[in-house]
């Protein structure tokens, strides 16, 4: 894996939201090697809830957390009866913040501090698809993620999913790069600590074509596409908290 001390570079923050009980410095500036460098983004209802995420640590009780994007965030959505069924039992909290990318997960949790009064069991990563940067550059940054996760909370288990599918043909330019990708961030798992599943071809037809019944932008999911999700993954999540 990658150095955090070499990789991983945290940017001088400008701008200061007032929040209570916290604050939160943001920019908007985009380095070239953003996938792998912690930022805040400048939008007051992104450092809102990112603040909720902190004020939900505070309360504990969770042993397994969700981090992503607007995908993640949509348990709360298209997938929220999904969630109350499956994942709701297990003590699981959603810390999904849509239009998120790796470096912005990062910050979230170093600067950020969303971790900090918790010890969850287990950590489900799903992060990427909104990332503008080369396969190499998104895995580099999930890698940082795992990574950090490893160095704050040694005695929990990471499991990363696979970046899910996106656009409905199945030759579109985009399912190379995740591909791509995903081959690159498979190989982060150990088998001991950290774990990888791939559950993107079970949002697809048999011809490879995304529906719009499970994906109805072809990027974002149905609460079908949610149930699809639940179901693919609660036996491994489950089998990783024993």
């Amino acid at each position: 894996m990658i150095s955090i001390s070499r990789r991983f570079l945290l940017v001088g923050l400008v701008g200061l939201f007032a929040l209570p009980g916290a604050a939160v410095r943001a920019e908007e500036k985009k380095p070239a090697h953003g996938a792998v460098t912690a930022t805040a983004r400048k939008d007051a209802w992104w450092a809102n809830r990112h603040q909720s995420f902190v004020n939900r640590a505070k309360k504990g009780d969770v042993d397994v957390v969700f981090l992503g994007d607007s995908i993640t965030q949509g348990w709360e959505g298209a997938g929220r009866a999904a969630w109350k069924k499956n994942f709701a039992p297990l003590k699981a909290a959603n810390f999904g913040i849509g239009g998120d990318q790796t470096g912005h997960v990062l910050w979230r949790i170093t600067e950020g501090k969303e971790l900090e009064p918790i010890n969850p069991k287990l950590f489900v990563v799903m992060i990427g698809t909104n990332n503008g940067h080369s396969a190499a550059q998104v895995a580099e940054g999930v890698e940082a993620i795992v990574q950090e996760l490893r160095r704050q909370k040694p005695n929990a288990k990471v499991l990363v999913l696979g970046i899910f599918p996106r656009d409905a043909n199945a030759k579109a330019g985009i399912r190379g790069k995740i591909k791509d990708t995903n081959a690159r961030i498979a190989k982060f798992a150990d088998g001991k600590k950290v774990f990888y599943l791939d559950i993107g071809p079970k949002f697809l037809s048999e011809d490879g074509t995304l529906t719009k019944e499970v994906m109805p932008d072809f990027l974002h999911l149905s609460p079908k596409g949610y149930e699809i999700w639940a179901e693919a993954t609660k036996p491994t999540i489950e089998k990783l908290l024993k």
